[in-house]
């Protein structure tokens, strides 16, 4: 599956899981796909690797310089620490919502989705996860189901580095198919109820 002139964000902080980032960035990158590490800071950020601090990786844009619009997907890898700082940045949070109203694929795995319960897309989604966070997920709204992968129109979820095969196919599988009108639906069902 070609991904020649597609592009990626990957939305990260200190403290990713390091193989939830290298390796769909590889299987991506490998499709044809270009990737941009976007994180709240510049510089670079310090990945996790299983029990210890791992690589250091050079951010290419801060969140604030990035824009969705100039993406076609958004990766989200976990860790514990990564997301639990991600799911309190504002400008991250606003960052991620705009994937979803401009109806982008978007792929989160492991404690990533805790970004997506802070900027409050998972009501009604059908997902995965890290075990770990199964009931924030539901708390959340979100239907949780204990698959390698889960893909519920455009949105696709993994619980963990032992899952990376499925989900790196599932988010080329994704990224080439484009845009899906129903991955906005979260965003609309929260202002129908705001107005």
């Amino acid at each position: 599956m070609k991904l020649e002139g597609k592009k990626v964000a990957i939305l990260t902080t200190d403290g990713f899981e390091q193989v939830e980032l290298t390796s769909p960035k590889k299987a991506l990158e490998e499709a044809g796909a270009i990737t941009e590490i976007v994180a709240p800071n510049s510089g670079s950020v310090k990945g996790w690797d299983e029990d210890n601090w791992g690589d250091t990786f050079e951010v290419d844009r801060t969140i604030v310089e990035a824009n969705a619009s100039d993406y076609n997907a958004l990766l989200l890898p976990g860790g514990v620490m990564n997301p639990d700082s991600l799911r309190t940045n504002q400008d991250a949070l606003s960052f991620v919502r705009d994937f979803f109203r401009q109806q982008k694929p978007v792929a989160a795995i492991c404690h990533g989705g805790q970004t997506l319960i802070n900027a409050e897309l998972v009501e009604g989604r059908k997902l995965t996860s890290y075990p770990a966070i199964r009931k924030d997920m539901e708390n959340a709204g979100a239907r949780w189901l204990d698959e390698e992968v889960v893909v519920d129109q455009g949105l696709v979820t993994s619980r963990s580095p032992e899952d990376l095969k499925a989900f790196n196919d599932k988010l080329v599988e994704e990224v080439h198919e484009g845009k899906h009108e129903e991955q906005a639906q979260s965003i609309q069902k929260k202002q129908a109820l705001a107005s």
